[in-house]
């Protein structure tokens, strides 16, 4: 019996890609034979990954530094002709935002879903919309992603990650690089940098925690070129830094070597979480946990935050005259050693 075909439209950040992951295998699992139509920032992640058939990369990016022109148009109605070609029974569009309308709209799937609540008009490219996927403070954004498939009528109750395998000149590098870490102590990658202001931590809270961990374990720092500066300000060229050392599938080759990966509410994290592997501390500033947070195993994805009135606001910049940016101080650097210790005794 052929396997029905479904279009699975989400193409924006790192992070947001990784969140449809389970959505993803829950669509697999379940039958269907997935494509994923996804931008530049998320290909790499989702070509070859095991979750889906098919990924087709929308160069969104570099249609929009080009700005209006005529190869823009050529390379879009291109794009509609191949997903047409597809014959897909079923779109759903995840962005749910404008920059995905078009491509739900156009791509000839039968049944074209989205959520009744999705933005900037997102809603004119389905004809099916979907009750309860909302933004909610309370709720995971996976969760919220499995509901398109809950609407299909598909079970959700096991939610599974991957990320492609990399090749062997990626774990040969790695391997080069960390072959002076002593592999005797818990290995625990330190990933500081975030995209938003207020969502990295204070600066003296990653130095004292990297002080105490260094006591019994390994550190490594990561992070790309442009966050050089911040990781040197933490390491003091004490632990070794691979801040602009790595690429995406490094990236992800060095957090399968990690025991414990630390990082802000930032694209690390969830790659981290993605492998299964390490366990993940993720700090929490100005952005829900409740939302956010990797989700499964409890003693092994961890969500650290401060309590404070106005968080978590989910603003790119602090809007408080007085104790401003008050939650990148928060929480204590001692909480965090705590959890850290605690996840290493578990593996003992």
């Amino acid at each position: 019996m052929e396997r029905k075909k479904v279009l699975l439209i989400k193409l924006s950040s790192l992070g947001d890609v990784i969140f449809n992951i389970p959505l993803a295998y829950a669509l697999k699992d379940a039958g269907y034979e997935v494509s994923w139509l996804v931008s530049e920032k998320g290909y790499d992640i989702i070509k070859n990954n095991p979750c889906v058939d098919k990924a087709i990369l929308a160069p969104i990016f570099s249609w929009r530094k080009r700005g209006f022109s005529i190869r823009n148009i050529v390379e879009f109605w291109s794009l509609i002709r191949q997903l047409r070609a597809e014959k897909y029974d079923i779109s759903i569009d995840a962005q749910m935002m404008f920059k995905s309308l078009f491509f739900n709209m156009l791509c000839g799937a039968r049944r074209r879903i989205t959520s009744k609540k999705a933005k900037e008009f997102a809603v004119l490219g389905a004809n099916e919309l979907v009750e309860g996927i909302s933004y909610s403070p309370n709720c995971s954004i996976v969760l919220n992603y499995l509901k398109f498939a809950e609407y299909l009528g598909i079970n959700t109750a096991e939610i599974k990650t991957s990320l492609p395998n990399r090749t062997k000149e990626v774990v040969l590098k790695i391997n080069e690089l960390l072959k002076d870490i002593d592999l005797s102590k818990p290995t625990v990658i330190v990933a500081p940098a975030t995209t938003w202001e207020n969502k990295h931590w204070d600066i003296e809270n990653w130095k004292m925690v990297v002080n105490k961990l260094s006591e019994s374990a390994s550190i490594v720092f990561s992070g790309g070129e442009k966050d050089e500066e911040l990781v040197e300000k933490i390491n003091n060229k004490r632990f070794l830094n691979l801040a602009g050392k790595t690429n995406l599938m490094e990236l992800i080759e060095l957090f399968s070597r990690a025991d414990v990966v630390i990082s802000p509410d930032s694209g690390s994290a969830h790659l981290a979480w993605a492998l299964n592997k390490p366990a993940v501390i993720t700090i929490f500033t100005c952005t829900p946990e409740k939302v956010l947070a990797p989700i499964g195993d409890e003693g092994k994805y961890i969500a650290v935050s401060g309590e404070l009135s106005c968080r978590p606001c989910f603003k790119k910049k602090c809007k408080l005259r007085n104790d401003k940016n008050l939650c990148t101080k928060l929480p204590e650097p001692e909480e965090v050693v705590e959890v850290a210790n605690k996840i290493f005794s578990n593996k003992k």
